[in-house]
């Protein structure tokens, strides 16, 4: 049985400032430190499943420049297996990231550059890949047709499909009809349910929105509450695990659909695929950075028995 996993996704080179907080419009503040790394929301995914022992191959596309050498690079150290093309005509993504230094939130702006010109011919060209997976994951950082040839191909071809709906977007019809499994947080959920999700109640609610609208089961991220996971079987609370104080939570949602994606491949119960996942994020966030900051198998496994 394939236990491979295929990411749809962008690759973006993360620029974070951390400071006391965000300036105002018109005004220069001094920040307090600047990092640049690995990110983008499918290839901090694809290099999560990778870490946590999945075998993973990431769509995307690339510039010719130094970002993209830190792409490939990036995927290289993880074991990710690039299908990916490169482009002369245009620049490989890049991201804002603001770090309120207290508290370790952030704000984001995201410039995907040529990953933007994704389309559901290049999708065409990959579909035996899809089509022969355990598991299809994709976001909606690139263009949506792309996405939604992913997950057409993938479930016709018998993948169990995952779509994490970030950044949050108005979904084409049928979409969520595709998806075995839907992962957005409180304000992703929000914003395709209605529903504003500040309680295990509320987001019980939105994940049976979720169900109405075709999808097999919702699973709503709540930080540091963990997870609800909601099927029409099952409603099932799942809670986050403890890995030490938390220094940014930037990658913590693509650690967990990374760490999700790995253990459904695997054959686990998506339950089980869930603490999975809240482990895989939980040492995340301990760290800086993204994709530098998703763990190794064997450190999520050790969380987990800690957890029991």
């Amino acid at each position: 049985m394939a236990e491979n996993i295929v990411i749809l996704g962008v690759f973006v080179a993360d620029t974070s400032y951390r400071a006391d907080r965000a300036p105002r419009m018109g005004e220069t503040i001094l920040g307090n430190s600047f990092a640049l790394g690995p990110g983008g929301k499918g290839s901090n995914q694809a290099v999560a499943a990778a870490m946590a022992g999945g075998e993973v191959h990431f769509l995307s596309k690339l510039g010719r420049d130094p970002f993209a050498d830190m792409a490939l690079a990036t995927w290289a150290k993880a074991g990710v297996i690039p299908e990916v093309t490169q482009h002369d005509d245009s620049y490989t993504g890049a991201a804002y990231i603001f770090v309120e230094e207290a508290t370790g939130d952030n704000a984001i702006i995201v410039c995907p550059g040529v990953a933007t010109t994704i389309s559901p011919a290049d999708i065409e060209a990959k579909a035996d890949l899809i089509a022969n997976s355990a598991v299809f994951v994709t976001q909606l950082e690139q263009p949506m047709d792309a996405a939604m040839r992913g997950l057409e191909i993938a479930r016709a071809g018998g993948a169990l499909t995952i779509l994490n709906p970030a950044p949050a977007a108005e979904l084409p019809q049928g979409m969520l009809e595709l998806c075995s499994f839907v992962t957005p947080n409180e304000t992703e959920a929000e914003a395709i349910t209605g529903v504003c999700v500040q309680s295990i109640e509320e987001a019980k609610k939105a994940a049976g929105i979720f169900l109405d609208k075709g999808v097999g089961a919702a699973i709503i991220t709540l930080g540091e509450r963990g997870v609800l996971y909601h099927d029409d079987n099952r409603s099932v609370h799942v809670p986050a695990c403890y890995a030490g104080a938390v220094v940014e939570t930037t990658g913590a949602g693509d650690a967990f659909n990374g760490g999700f994606a790995t253990a459904l491949a695997r054959g686990r119960d998506p339950v089980e695929a869930a603490r999975f996942g809240n482990a895989t994020a939980a040492i995340s966030v301990t760290r800086p950075g993204t994709a530098p900051s998703m763990p190794l198998l064997d450190e999520i496994e050790q969380l987990l028995a800690k957890s029991e």
